[in-house]
């Protein structure tokens, strides 16, 4: 399976490549969009050791990279810092090329680095990681962390060039099911077939498929809102609990999936205190057969006061994302008074 779908943000059109073994001619195809004198690749110390030489050999120009600690945990502005240093120290100019050769992390710092370095330089994007290909390599969000709460510094920045190069192999199972807790928040805010597929005993071979359609949502839903104003929020569905989970395990308790698989759950509790019909059941059904945690095992005034420090809150409410049934979400502004009495009950 080979697809390539195109997005148009404010930076330029951003063309989304899906190939099983792309990465193996990542080089040919990066410089039929880009015309660089040198690059520069940022990756992690786990992803570096199987890629990084591989995708370096496939350049003539000069290229130098960044190896970053691998973990949530780093990403904070320092960690940027740092590779802003490598790449004055490499002699990079806006007319240059930045790679990201890796999951999540490394895609949103690199990216957040892009974005800043001399006001912006030409972004890839090469996720290593299911999440990464599924979800954060497309849509221009970057951005750090900071103690106070997940990805409160950062960019909208659209990368010209995504290659998803399917190196799924190498992951860890916990990994993959890691990524696919965002593939079930697509199912459930857009396309109820994807529930379907991932409920198969054998998901795992129809996995291109699965990701095609998952960012052909996330393609559609960034070309309507690119800067997260009004339908793009749909894609936080289990984000807001979510991230108040991970700061309160200071992001190394949980992983992104992990925290986004019990936001999900806590999300459709909440939904249900609402009034709503309940769904929570199949949800921890779906997340269950794939091996993700559904309980939230945090104090709930803690999850709350975390929670009150996400960028979803405006003013005196927080707009949470419900989904009253399956492919079909919505976005609930709900006043904090109200939440917290809410989020006391789940």
């Amino acid at each position: 399976m080979a697809e390539t779908l195109s997005l148009t943000g404010a930076n330029g059109v951003s063309e989304i490549h899906i190939e099983t073994g792309l990465l193996n001619r990542a080089g040919a195809v990066i410089l039929e969009t880009f015309s660089p004198s040198r690059v520069h690749i940022v990756s992690d110390s786990t992803v570096a050791p199987l890629y990084l030489e591989k995708l370096e050999k496939q350049f003539s120009l000069p290229v130098t990279h960044t190896v970053i600690p691998a973990g949530e945990e780093h990403k904070q502005l320092s960690t940027v810092e740092g590779i802003y240093h490598d790449l004055l120290a490499a002699g990079m100019t806006r007319k240059d090329l930045i790679i990201a050769l890796g999951g999540g992390v490394v895609g949103d710092i690199t990216g957040f680095a892009a974005a800043t370095f001399l006001r912006g330089v030409s972004l890839c994007q090469i996720p290593t990681t299911l999440l990464a290909q599924v979800d954060s390599s497309v849509g221009g969000k970057t951005g750090v962390d900071l103690p106070e709460g997940k990805n409160l510094v950062g960019a909208f920045y659209q990368p010209r060039l995504v290659i998803g190069p399917n190196v799924l192999t190498s992951l860890p199972d916990s990994t993959f099911a890691d990524g696919m807790a965002e593939v079930v928040k697509y199912g459930y805010i857009s396309n109820r077939e994807i529930l379907t597929m991932v409920s198969q005993p054998d998901y795992k071979s129809n996995i291109e498929n699965i990701i095609y359609e998952c960012v052909k949502i996330k393609r559609d839903v960034v070309a309507i809102d690119e800067h997260d104003t009004g339908l793009r929020m749909i894609l936080n569905f289990g984000h807001t609990i979510g991230h108040a989970a991970e700061k309160l395990g200071n992001y190394t308790d949980l992983t992104h999936g992990q925290a986004v698989a019990i936001g999900m759950v806590a999300a459709m509790r909440l939904s249900a205190l609402l009034g709503n019909e309940n769904l929570t059941a199949p949800l921890i059904d779906i997340l269950k057969h794939i091996g993700l945690p559904t309980e939230l095992n945090y104090d709930r005034e803690a999850i709350f006061n975390a929670l009150l420090s996400d960028k979803k809150k405006f003013g005196a409410t927080v707009n949470f994302i419900l989904v009253r049934e399956a492919g079909r979400a919505e976005i609930t502004p709900i006043d904090a008074e109200k939440l917290h009495e809410y989020v006391l009950k789940l």
